[in-house]
């Protein structure tokens, strides 16, 4: 069976305020062509794929308009999985209708093992592979919180109880698996963050763990799964060394610290001999770029970018000595006519000036929920040990309140 594996679409996110809905479009239909031309049986999607838990109806028309017509380009199972910025009652909803359409969804953690395991069947009703489709799982699902635990006592308990998970998945499959005469190839799905994972400024990823906590060592998946097939990290990337088991990554750039990165999904063919992997590029549908330095080297790179005559979306970080009020006056005027746009600038030498002022440009679209939070402690002037403590229980908090937003019950 020849399968392609993708996550962290993030349907309708915005960067900066501009709407990508284009982007999506264009990746999607890139998706489907794909599919096609590859000859894809099944499509595993290992999560977020919106980017909140109340996508707009453009984003639902997306995703749905894009499941109907994966049948027609051939593929025959699709298997779709809730990230962390999914809404586990959104996805599951229309389960039962998609399930018609060899459509499977698990939006939220299973109360017995075997509702996460998925056995696709090939065009003669023979069962040809199990898919343990686990999804993210959810702090509240997993942990039983105590009275005057520590943080790493919450994240020792976290981790156990994500291994403790895949276990029993794991130990279903081998059983469904000897059920159905034995010798089923096994892929299992998940969308969690493994110790060692890359990650970058901007993609909302790291900001979510404090240090280790939900950070999950390789060990703890069960040697039965041929392939594991992961989401959450926005570059692709193997887990470990391992070849077969994998973040295929963000197919667009969430951030501009992903602009120039290499977005990939991952095709592998599943059969007796083993787990055949191959990476295939995402084309780049929209180009952004960060431009930094002083203020000659800003206008040399613009005027580098004016040549190629192409739409770039622009992040301008200012870092020269010279102290430039009217920075953003200056900016309009170099871009003025080209089809270059301007979505963030950062005037860096102003904001020292300012020191712990808000600089003039800046909004609190600019700024991170613990960057606000980081000033409100320097505002009062918390102590630095005491600084360390409170900002990760504001985390632990933060995190608690999102995937609680999300469960929609």
């Amino acid at each position: 069976m020849k399968i392609l594996h993708t996550s962290d679409w993030h349907i309708g996110r915005a960067l900066y305020g501009r709407k990508r809905y284009r982007e999506f479009e264009l990746f999607l239909d890139w998706l489907i062509g794909c599919i096609a031309s590859e000859g894809v049986e099944t499509l595993l999607v290992a999560g977020d794929i919106f980017d909140n838990g109340t996508p707009s109806n453009r984003a639902l028309e997306l995703y749905y308009r894009f499941l109907c017509r994966c049948a027609g380009a051939g593929c025959r199972h699709v298997v779709v999985t809730a990230g962390n910025h999914d809404s586990p009652s959104l996805l599951n909803a229309p389960r039962e209708v998609l399930r018609y359409l060899d459509i499977h969804v698990v939006g939220c953690m299973t109360e017995a093992a075997d509702d996460e395991l998925v056995v696709l069947h090939d065009s003669n009703g023979k069962p040809e592979l199990i898919v343990c489709a686990v999804p993210y799982l959810r702090d509240r699902d997993i942990r039983r919180a105590e009275a005057g635990e520590t943080i790493e006592d919450k994240g020792r308990k976290l981790v156990e109880g994500i291994r403790d998970h895949y276990q029993r998945v794991g130990v279903a499959a081998l059983a469904k698996s000897a059920e159905l005469g034995g010798g089923l190839p096994i892929v299992a799905m998940g969308h969690l963050f493994t110790s060692g994972g890359r990650t970058v400024d901007g993609d909302g990823v790291r900001e979510l763990y404090v240090g280790t906590l939900g950070q999950v060592r390789a060990e703890i998946f069960p040697e039965c799964f041929d392939y594991l097939a992961l989401g959450h990290l926005h570059v692709a990337q193997r887990v470990s060394g391992s070849d077969v088991r994998r973040y295929s990554g963000a197919p667009l750039p969430m951030s501009f610290g992903e602009a120039g990165q290499r977005k990939i999904v991952v095709v592998l063919k599943v059969n007796g001999a083993g787990v055949a992997v191959r990476e295939i590029e995402v084309p780049c549908f929209q180009p952004l770029a960060t431009v930094r330095g002083d203020w000659s080297r800003i206008v040399e790179r613009i005027a580098e970018l004016k040549k190629d005559a192409v739409s770039v979306w622009l992040e301008i970080v200012y870092e020269g000595d010279e102290v430039i009020g009217d920075l953003q006056e200056r900016l309009r005027e170099l871009i003025d006519g080209t089809s270059l746009e301007i979505l963030r600038s950062k005037n860096l030498r102003l904001a020292e000036r300012t020191l712990s002022r808000m600089a003039a440009d800046e909004t609190l679209d600019d700024l991170t929920v613990e960057e606000v939070f980081a000033r409100c402690l320097a505002a009062h002037e918390v102590p630095a040990d005491q600084q360390v403590e409170l900002s990760a229980v504001f985390r632990e908090a933060v995190l608690a309140l999102h995937e609680e937003d999300l469960r929609g019950d």
